[in-house]
This record gives structure tokens, C-alpha cells and sequence, in this order.
């Protein structure tokens, strides 16, 4: 072997902003790499929203015509709420849809005592959902307070790189039961779509036929349109013909229902079921959500900042957008979208996958989202592809988005015992509490906090279930606690990396990449 040069032996320089990008927050790329890019965006994102009016609405008492109008809607508030975002709020290219943490809370509100006397399954829907719309709102009016009250800006002010790396890992990682499980559950069909996209996306874009087009952009949309050809010619040859429902609901796809429940144009509206319900211990219920959701949104943001080329966002920027955040979770409980809105995950992932970062691709994305909810019939076509697709392109999405919390440790000192410690017990503990309340509850059929008070019952278990939550409390009171007092700690922790950006007007960038658009900068400066 040759003798190891000098300048091989340098550390890797320290990058502020991510520099892998073709096309960062601010640089729009050519009008057909946005459009199709954009509906990458869409088609992402859709799977989320399938998944949860599927494991929902049928508890509710819903059939395929009120599936149908609940995706719809989903997505109609999602392409609102994520223009919204991107306008309004931290300015950054995130998506903004349904949140798999409202998941629990709106299962515990459904299962209620109280329903046990509706016998019609629609008039249950009905009210279950008026239910879900009171407690929704009430969760958005708190964080609207949390928000744009600036409370939010002081979490974010003492907030480190170090404390950092844990709940913005665990925001990707955490979500690990809803992507290879549901990959399994037709083994046949999710498994070749995660080889194809792995093969895709990172092999053909760079090996194969390295700088194309189809491989470097469309990844995903490639890798859908095969595998769903392939599943639609294994229902039309029958393969599922005499599998159990259960294999043939996650396998075939004409078995979503969607597309016969759909009507061809419907415009969604605010309490289009009804007036809302305002039960105390749903809204408390819904309160522990959208603390859960608040830290697992401030965590997708640091990953966007990072794979849209950005720089850290500084606290009151993360504090506007949290606050508009909470007046799209009003939108939701006003029209009805069974949960509330956050940022999406498999989207900051496909940032990275794609290599655009661009905050144009987003607002197309968004209207695809609207067109499509009010041209049901057309949205409903994708909306029947098989869930296991979906959960193999999750696999590598989620994981993308873990991968930007491993990025902000070059800020760290990992020689530190300090930063060892603090670093693998919030890892260890995020990840193994929550998996002892999911088993607990497999088990037993109600979590391990189980009092006389539901409310309160909810509210522990839907935060304790919560691996980035659990991280983030844990990281961040050791980080401003354990031997916080020494000279040292600062450096080790990343602190002065970070510094420059806890005031909006220390550098120039913020004013590049989060100044309000229309001039608003000037009524409603950043502080």
C-alpha cells in the first residue's frame, strides 16, 4: 500500500448548510423536474393519508363512501396547510399532512363508552367525528398559543446540536413499525418495490446511467409505476384468489374501495359532518397529541432545513411556523380530517432522495394535493395502490430523515464522556419506553398508565409512546442540566455553531431563506 497522505488525514470541515444538493430552498429548478418532483411530493405523502382513514374510519363505523370523502378532505387541508407553511410560516419546502400520532388519542375518543349505544354505523360516524372535530380544535388553538406567544422560541433558543441529534434521529427512526411490518404484509409486492427503489436511487442515479433524468429526479414515481403494474397483473391472474381477506385487502389492488366511493367533484367544507363536540377529556386527550406532534414537526423541520440547503432556523421563525401550524390543526378539526397536521417525514426524506430542496417544487406539490381532492375520482385511482408500496418507499424515506439528526453531531465533541452519555441514554430510552407501552398495550388492550381517568390515561401514553418526544425530554434536560457549569460544555455540545443563528439578525441568511414574502417582513419582523 502507498503511504497515507497528509491531507487524507484532515477532519471533514463542518457544514453549516448541506451542500449534496442540486437545487437548494432558494433556486428553482427547470419547470418539469418541479412538476414531476412536485407530484412525487403528492404521490409520498398520499400513502400516509390512506393509512390513517384506513385504520381509522372503519372503527367509526365509516364505509368506503366515508373513506373516500375523508381522504378527500385530508388531502384538500393538507395542500392548504402546507402552502400555508411554506408562505406564512417557517418558509421552509416541508409538506404538511395527516400525523400517525393523532392515531391513538382519535382511537381512544372513538372507543369511548359513550358510542356503545349508536347501533347505525353511520349515524356513530357522524358523531365520533363531531367529537374528533372539538377535541382537534382545541389542540390547535394550543399550539396557535404555544406558537405565535413566542413559547416555543424559548425551547428553541436553548436547544443545542447535541440535544438536537437524538429527537430529529428518532422523528425518522421512531416511525420504523409503520414501514417493514407493512412491507410484510404482502412480502411479494413490498419487498421488490424497496430493492427497485434502493437500486434506483442510489445505484442507477450514479453507476449505471449516472446524471439521468428518470433515475436522479423520478426514483420514486418509477419505482411506484412498475411495482403497481406488477400488483395489478398478480390480481388479474389471480394470485389472491384463495389467500385469507387479510392478505388480499394488503395485496390486490382493487380491494381499496376508494375509487367506487368517490364521487367525480366534491369541494370540501367546514363542518361538513356537523357542529363539533367539546368533550372535556377528548380535548385533554388531543392536548398530549399535539404536545407529541409539536416536538416530532420541530424535528422534520431541522431535517428539512438541512436537505433544502438552509441554515439553522432561527427560534422565532420556529415559533411562526409552529403557531400556523396550530391554526391548520383549526382547519382540521372545522372540516374534519380525523387528525391533526404536521410535518411530514417521507417527505423531508425525499429531499435527500431527489437532491431538490427547492421551495417551488413544495407549492406544486400542494396543488396537486388540492386538484386532486376535488377531482376525487382521479385521486382516488392513486389512492388504491397497494399499502405495502408505500411502506417499502417508507424504508428508505424515514431512514433519509434519521440520517439528517446523525449529520448535526459533526457540531459535537464525540470524544466527550459528557456527550456519550447524554447521546445513547436518549437513544436507548426514546426508542425502548415507547416499545414497552406498544407491547404493553398489544398485550393487555390499554397502556401501562391505567387510572380512573381516561383523559389522563391518553395523555401519558400517547406522550410515553412517543420515541421522539421521549428523546427530545431526555436530551434536552441532561444537555441543560448535566455539568452544565463547566467551560468545556459549550464547545462539546456545538453551542457556539448554533449561536449565530438564535437571533434572526445576526446572519444574513435568515433574511434570504425565511423573510416573510409580500413585504410582511416589515408589519411582523423576526426577532
Amino acid at each position: 500500500m502507498p503511504p497515507v497522505k497528509a491531507e487524507d488525514l484532515v477532519v471533514h470541515a463542518v457544514k453549516e448548510q448541506f451542500a449534496g444538493l442540486d437545487y437548494c430552498i432558494t433556486s428553482p429548478p427547470p419547470w418539469i423536474t418541479t412538476v414531476l418532483v412536485g407530484f412525487q411530493h403528492y404521490l409520498v405523502m398520499l400513502g400516509t393519508t390512506v393509512l390513517i382513514a384506513t385504520i381509522i374510519v372503519p372503527l367509526m363505523g365509516g364505509g368506503h363512501a366515508e373513506k373516500a370523502i375523508v381522504i378527500q378532505t385530508i388531502l384538500f387541508l393538507s395542500g392548504i396547510n402546507t402552502l400555508l407553511q411554506v408562505h406564512f410560516g417557517t418558509r421552509l419546502p416541508a409538506v404538511m399532512s395527516g400525523s400517525y400520532t393523532y392515531i391513538y388519542p382519535a382511537v381512544a375518543i372513538i372507543l369511548s363508552p359513550r358510542y356503545a349505544l349508536l347501533i347505525d354505523p353511520l349515524e356513530r360516524f357522524v358523531f365520533t367525528m363531531r367529537s374528533l372535530q372539538g377535541a382537534l380544535i382545541i389542540a390547535g388553538v394550543f399550539q396557535a398559543v404555544v406558537g405565535f406567544f413566542g413559547i416555543w422560541r424559548v425551547f428553541i433558543r436553548f436547544l443545542s446540536p447535541l440535544a438536537a441529534v437524538p429527537f430529529v434521529t428518532l422523528t425518522g427512526l421512531g416511525l420504523f413499525f409503520f414501514a417493514f411490518p407493512g412491507v410484510t404484509k404482502c412480502i411479494e409486492v413490498g419487498l421488490p418495490a424497496l430493492v427497485l427503489l434502493v437500486i434506483f436511487a442510489e445505484y442507477a442515479s450514479h453507476v449505471f446511467a449516472k446524471g439521468s433524468f428518470v433515475f436522479s429526479r423520478c426514483a420514486v414515481l418509477v419505482t411506484v409505476v412498475i411495482i403497481w403494474i406488477y400488483a395489478e397483473i398478480l390480481t388479474a391472474a389471480g394470485a389472491y384468489n384463495e389467500r385469507g381477506p387479510v392478505t388480499q385487502f394488503s395485496c390486490r389492488a382493487d380491494r381499496s374501495g376508494i375509487i367506487q366511493g368517490s364521487p367525480w367533484v366534491r369541494f370540501p367544507y367546514p363542518f361538513q359532518w356537523g357542529y363539533p363536540i367539546f368533550c372535556f377529556q377528548d380535548c385533554f386527550a388531543m392536548l398530549a397529541a399535539s404536545f407529541a406532534s409539536l416536538i416530532e414537526s420541530t424535528g422534520t423541520l431541522i431535517a428539512v432545513s438541512r436537505y433544502s440547503g438552509a441554515t439553522f432556523c432561527p427560534p422565532s421563525v420556529f415559533s411562526r411556523g409552529i403557531g400556523w401550524e396550530g391554526i391548520s390543526i383549526i382547519l382540521d378539526g372545522m372540516c374534519g380530517t380525523l387528525t391533526g397536521t404536521a410535518a411530514s417525514v417521507e417527505n423531508a426524506g425525499l429531499l435527500a432522495v431527489t437532491r431538490v430542496g427547492s421551495r417551488r417544487v413544495i407549492k406544486i406539490s400542494a396543488l396537486f394535493m388540492i386538484f386532486f381532492s376535488l377531482f376525487a375520482k382521479f385521486g382516488a385511482v392513486l389512492a388504491s395502490i397497494p399499502l405495502p408500496i408505500f411502506a417499502a418507499l417508507y424504508c428508505v424515506l424515514f431512514a433519509y430523515s434519521a440520517g439528517a439528526g446523525f449529520s448535526l453531531l459533526q457540531y459535537c465533541n464525540l470524544n466527550s464522556l459528557r456527550t456519550k452519555f447524554i447521546l445513547s441514554i436518549s437513544l436507548f430510552l426514546g426508542l425502548s419506553i415507547p416499545q414497552y407501552f406498544r407491547v404493553y398495550e398489544m398485550f393487555f388492550g390499554f397502556g401501562p398508565v391505567h387510572t380512573h381517568s381516561v383523559a389522563f390515561n391518553v395523555m401519558v401514553n400517547v406522550i410515553f409512546s412517543s420515541p421522539a418526544t421521549v428523546a427530545a425530554i431526555l436530551a434536552y434536560l441532561l444537555d441543560c442540566t448535566h455539568l452544565y457549569w463547566e467551560a468545556s460544555v459549550k464547545k462539546d455540545r456545538g453551542w457556539f455553531w448554533w449561536e449565530k443563528f438564535k437571533s434572526y439578525k445576526y446572519d444574513g441568511r435568515s433574511e434570504e431563506f425565511y423573510s416573510l414574502p409580500y413585504g410582511l417582513s416589515r408589519y411582523f419582523p423576526s426577532l
